[in-house]
């Protein structure tokens, strides 16, 4: 079976595609490497000792795509990763966020429905329940005003999908609600390899440790939280990888009648900056530099998931605890620079 992969050599994409390639899927992989780099494809061929195809292509190019399309028959399915995906840079520039998460989404979008492409796995996030009323955040909770452009073009992503969904027979979709992915695979040849700054704590968190950046900073100390730091539910980056496999069977399943779905992909306990800190420090015996900021334009207190409709309906779980996630993107980074010295 034949799955189209967007965004397939970023940090959550890549990992999907081995996770596809492992279960026997053939996969197509479409990036245009604003966030990633081509030698991430040699370490999807590496571990699986498959090479997936490639085509560099950006989706806002709309001729191509339609190129793409042309070429490239029986589809089967999508996973669509690619989009911008930080909240910070997101406030201060809305308009980047709105034309590549929204127009894209779309033109993929009306090329499916062209070539009769049915299924849809979307890439959306926890972002999209706001500051929520009360943890853990299960899929009922309310969907409240976006606290950041980033989190608003995945609640508009949604919509749009939904309302496809309802206007066209064949089409189903699931959206899959990440929490935070971090780590690694455990092979070290695939990671999380941000371009530029980093704008996630972990990645962030190891080049600090490896000499990269003078210290981290700690957007708040002020929540009201037990140590005053923002909590996230941190899961491991193959957890959500395998997510996806199992949504995928779902969504091709003859028996499944529904036509939109989302779920909260997440471990359903939630680790504060402070934590995730003092967690890295002990798996890796590596002291932290580190300093406390102002906070951050667009982060929301606390979040974890409810993980009960995703661990019943998809028959998923998560595997892997935050010692492995933590202690296998510090061995990525390790590799990455021995490798790139």
């Amino acid at each position: 079976m034949k799955i189209l992969v967007t965004g397939g050599l970023g940090f959550i994409g890549s990992h999907t595609v081995v996770s596809l390639l492992e279960a026997g899927y053939e996969v197509i992989i479409i990036d245009n490497l604003s966030n990633s780099s081509l030698h991430v494809l040699e370490g999807i061929a590496a571990i699986t000792q498959k090479t997936p195809t490639f085509c560099k292509l950006d989706l806002r190019e709309t001729e191509n795509v339609s190129a793409f399309f042309e070429t490239h028959k029986n589809i089967a399915g999508v996973i669509h990763f690619a989009s911008s995906k930080a909240v910070g840079e997101s406030v201060e520039n809305p308009l980047l966020y709105y034309h590549n998460n929204i127009s894209t989404l779309i033109t993929l979008l009306q090329e499916m429905q062209k070539h009769q492409i049915n299924n849809l796995i979307f890439s959306s996030s926890c972002t999209v329940y706001g500051e929520p009323d009360k943890l853990p955040i299960t899929e009922e909770a309310p969907i409240k005003p976006a606290l950041s452009p980033y989190g608003n073009t995945k609640q508009i992503g949604e919509e749009i999908i939904q309302d496809t969904c309802k206007s066209a027979t064949a089409f189903k979709s699931i959206a899959l609600r990440y929490f935070n992915p971090i780590g690694a695979h455990p092979s070290a040849k695939i990671g999380e390899l941000p371009i530029g700054t980093p704008q996630n704590l972990v990645p962030y968190i190891t080049q600090t440790a490896i000499g990269k950046r003078k210290e981290l900073s700690v957007f708040g100390n002020d929540y009201p939280t037990p140590d005053g730091t923002c909590v996230r539910d941190y899961i491991h980056v193959l957890d959500l990888a395998e997510a996806h496999i199992a949504a995928l069977k779902r969504l091709i399943a003859a028996n499944n009648k529904q036509k939109f779905e989302v779920f909260n992909i997440g471990t359903g306990s939630g680790n504060s900056v402070l934590e995730i800190i003092k967690t890295f420090e002990k798996v890796t015996s590596k002291k932290l530099p580190y300093k406390f900021a102002e906070r951050r334009e667009g982060d929301v207190i606390a979040n974890y998931a409810e993980t009960q409709k995703a661990n019943h309906e998809l028959g998923w779980e998560t595997k892997r605890s935050l010692d492995e996630a933590l202690l296998s993107a510090w061995e990525w980074e390790q590799a990455y620079a021995e490798n790139n010295s």
